[in-house]
């Protein structure tokens, strides 16, 4: 199976368009080695997948025919990936929580008051 739709069909991205950019970007190694979308996989194979600022390990265990349900997931791909990078990912998501809550342009409460302040 080329490793775009895998990727796609354990659902490790939304879609397979996303799956072959981030594979044909050097996201995704196979065995430590960078390859293409069109790329065919084996059983046993491990696959590096970065995600933001942390990696995922994931090992192929078998090849599902389609896209398979969430709760199926774990029947074709073992994931491997260390603590260490699972807390990278944490403190990620909870940076991008505590962050600047408004961003884009500015309502009208603001203006008026950067102009009380700039009086």
């Amino acid at each position: 199976m080329r490793i775009d739709k895998f990727l796609w069909s354990v659902r490790l991205f939304k879609t397979r368009s996303i799956a072959t950019s981030k594979v044909r970007d050097g996201k995704v190694e196979v065995n430590g080695l960078g390859v293409k979308a069109s790329r065919e996989l084996k059983v046993g194979e491990v696959l590096r997948v970065r995600k933001g600022t942390h990696h995922e390990i994931h090992v192929v265990l078998a090849f599902p025919k389609s896209r398979v349900g969430a709760r199926l997931v774990g029947d074709y791909v073992e994931d491997k990936t260390p603590d260490e990078e699972r807390e990278k990912q944490a403190l990620a998501k909870e940076t991008m929580r505590s962050g600047p809550v408004k961003s884009g342009r500015p309502t009208k409460k603001d203006r008026r008051d950067w102009e009380k302040l700039t009086r």
